[in-house]
């Protein structure tokens, strides 16, 4: 029996399909903006979430994760955006867990990078796992600076908080990576306004993109803002998300 395509797959129409990335600086307002996401449920696997009303599942460890992720893929739940936040304890516990599993201290202790690589392939299994379900995926991280060298010179990057290894899977996987920032412009008066943003272009001075090419380069910092211009882009009518789906 043929396994080969006939027919192009459309572009994804609602965000209850994509994985994005949310990143920015501690308290710039980055899980009240996700909160506002239709059918959204917190996977909190660190505190934060005291001054927001939401559905949340606290997570102490990846065993905890394994089991509402399974909770999840089984669709017998109203929601429709999972939420991690912070994607960097997420990675932090995976980590823990591997070490338990195999009775070390350190990934090094496992010989040739083995260590290492069972981490990020335990990690990117369940991220990947998750992302295919039929369910919004978003990612929450904080922001930090690095330092860029290159042939001509040096200069700073701002990206996402995770180590390396895990930022490189979660940028590969993700449809839209968006820089929470902070904009900063002369009124009439000669005063500052600042303007809390997302930023969704990539940039030599921060991490950000949208595969989907719907959003323009920056947007307001609301949740409401976002989805407009997402669903105008793509010529639809402003409408909440559709309903719960069955998991895949």
């Amino acid at each position: 029996m043929p396994i080969l395509p006939t027919t192009k797959t459309p572009p994804k129409p609602s965000l209850s399909d994509l994985t994005v990335l949310w990143y920015g600086q501690t308290k710039i307002g980055k899980s009240q903006t996700c909160a506002q996401a239709d059918g959204a449920v917190f996977l909190a696997t660190e505190p934060g979430l005291n001054a927001l009303e939401v559905f949340q599942v606290p997570i102490l460890s990846w065993e905890d994760l394994l089991a509402a992720c399974a909770e999840i893929g089984e669709g017998k739940h109203p929601f429709k955006t999972v939420v991690i936040d912070t994607i960097d304890n997420a990675y932090k516990f995976c980590t823990e867990y591997i070490l338990r599993k195999y009775k070390v201290e350190h990934e090094s202790d496992l010989a040739y990078g083995k260590g290492y690589a069972i981490v990020n392939n335990e990690f990117q299994r369940v991220l990947t796992k998750l992302a295919f379900l039929p369910y919004g995926l978003y990612l929450i991280s904080h922001a930090k600076e690095i330092e860029v060298e290159t042939r001509t010179g040096k200069y700073t990057r701002i990206v996402p908080t995770l180590p390396e290894k895990a930022r490189k899977i979660v940028l590969g996987m993700v449809d839209m990576v968006l820089y929470c920032d902070l904009d900063v412009s002369a009124g009439a008066d000669g005063e500052p306004i600042i303007r809390r943003v997302i930023r969704t272009k990539p940039s030599l001075y921060y991490e950000a993109g949208d595969r989907t090419g719907r959003l323009p380069e920056t947007i307001d910092l609301d949740y409401r803002k976002f989805l407009e211009a997402f669903q105008a882009a793509a010529g639809a009518p402003l409408k909440p998300q559709a309903g719960p789906k069955q998991a895949r």
